[in-house]
């Protein structure tokens, strides 16, 4: 049993202000001492991004030198999606993101009972909330309201008595007649009001076509956000409150997830001090990623390097291999193209055969060219910002075998994007598509995979055995 001080922060509906509160809670708690560890419903890149920036020292304007040393600042933003893993690998994937931690704070998606589209509960906040056992504190819109808050928060306190609404934040609130009204209104609702937010636009965090923008874009202004933010839920909520609500969630018991005990199950390919280097694309145009990604590739044998293909004009020393995850390549389209001896050698490195791994954002960058500026030109596909936003869940299937999966194996995916590739499958496809709707995508070229499909290794992660296993030495491939 594994006793792990926990909160869920959810919403009756998206646009509530969960992330707002989230991000706040955590960067409050931070700046207090506290080892925070930041975790989200679903799966959501944006989100985790603040997260690991509001539980940073960065992100930190003062506070108390309490907890553990050394702890605040180390974790990243993890995800917790029961469509994409399994239900049985989230208390475990938990408690390996939050061990040693001093408070898990998890983030909901949309509102707290909306789950995977037919699914029932499956992958929803209040699925998750049961998984973890871990109370729940719901975060109210406020603004348009006075006395119904009580019947809302009745609602989603009483509609399944296996989820603990534990307490309430009172979100854009107006003023303290405002806040008196909704105070009295819930006197009877038998769930505690923990904070009281009033309404601003200061510490708005800017949108585009896919959400927020990424940490990674806008550091400077998202660290003053976040210390905003904190200093909002300071005044604004009972953290000591909170924190005992908290430190009452009952233990957990089950394994804890372990990447080289993954891999190991999985097969692994290479186990030595002197494995590939296996070079993973960063920096602002390519920010979506699971931390559990790197990990895997690490248990595997592999070395894991960085590189930034805006800036980086070469690929590590002795790549062998390439992952180039999701992102923004259509916002950064006429910078990715300039860097031609970067794009070269990508192309040059496909040719010899190493392996490469595109998803998405990566995709895209492999393409001959993206609104019409040239990209890598490993693939034969154009691609092209378009109108239709894709979203949703996917089951798929390995079409044939690729450098992440042998034929017939069955994933679970998530597409996001609002751009298009033309053609959207090569001649040998990456998957299969076969729920919601039966198609083929991507593309399985060589030694490439490169597809929309966003997934989640810690539920194969067979695909980073596989990974590492294919790659060749660079000193083989160059004798």
């Amino acid at each position: 049993m594994v006793s792990v001080p926990r909160l869920v922060i959810a919403a009756p509906s998206s646009g509530s202000g969960k992330t707002t509160v989230a991000a706040g809670l955590m960067a409050a708690f931070a700046e207090r001492g506290l080892d925070v560890s930041p975790h989200k419903v679903g799966p959501d890149y944006i989100d985790p991004g603040y997260h690991a920036l509001a539980v940073s020292r960065s992100a930190r304007s003062g506070g108390s030198s309490g907890g553990r040393s050394g702890g605040a600042g180390s974790r990243p933003g993890r995800n917790l999606d029961a469509y994409l893993c399994g239900p049985d690998r989230i208390a475990p994937l938990f408690l390996h993101g939050a061990a040693g931690c001093d408070l898990a704070l998890v983030e909901g998606v949309m509102g707290l009972f909306d789950g995977a589209a037919g699914q029932g509960e499956l992958a929803s906040t209040a699925h998750v909330a049961k998984l973890l056992r871990a109370p729940v504190v719901l975060v109210v819109d406020a603004s348009s309201q006075s006395r119904s808050v009580a019947a809302l928060v009745h609602g989603f306190a009483s509609w399944d008595p296996e989820v603990r609404v534990a307490g309430v934040i009172l979100n854009k609130v107006a003023s303290d007649r405002h806040e008196a009204m909704l105070r009295e209104a819930l006197e009877g609702a038998g769930v505690p009001v923990f904070g009281v937010l009033r309404r601003t636009d200061a510490v708005r965090a800017p949108s585009r076509h896919l959400g927020l923008v990424p940490v990674a874009e806008r550091h400077a202004e998202a660290v003053d956000s976040v210390s905003a933010l904190a200093a909002r839920v300071r005044e604004g909520c009972d953290l000591d409150g909170l924190l005992a609500l908290a430190r009452g969630a009952p233990p957990l018991s089950g394994p804890v997830w372990d990447p080289v005990a993954e891999v190991r199950g999985a097969g692994t390919g290479l186990a030595s001090a002197d494995g590939p280097v296996v070079a993973v694309a960063g920096g602002p145009a390519f920010t979506f990623s699971y931390a559990e990604h790197g990990e895997l590739l690490t248990a595997a044998g592999a070395r894991v390097v960085p590189f930034d293909p805006l800036r980086d004009e070469r690929l590590p020393d002795g790549t062998d291999g390439v992952v180039i995850g999701g992102g923004f390549p259509e916002v950064y389209a006429p910078e990715l193209s300039a860097n031609e001896p970067l794009r070269a050698a990508v192309a040059q490195l496909a040719a010899s055969g190493a392996p490469i791994a595109a998803e998405c954002a990566g995709l895209l960058y492999l393409a001959r060219s993206l609104d019409g500026q040239p990209m890598c030109g490993v693939l034969e596909g154009e691609a092209r910002m378009s109108d239709r936003l894709i979203l949703g869940y996917r089951e798929a299937v390995a079409v044939s075998d690729t450098a992440l999966a042998v034929a017939g194996t069955r994933v679970r995916g998530h597409e996001f994007h609002r751009t298009a590739i033309t053609p959207g499958a090569g001649p040998d496809p990456a998957w299969g598509i076969v729920h919601p709707e039966r198609r083929t995508e991507g593309f399985a070229q060589g030694r490439v995979h490169a597809s929309y499909l966003h997934v989640h290794w810690a539920a194969v992660p067979a695909a980073a055995t596989r990974f590492v296993a294919g790659c060749v030495p660079h000193a083989a491939r160059a004798g």
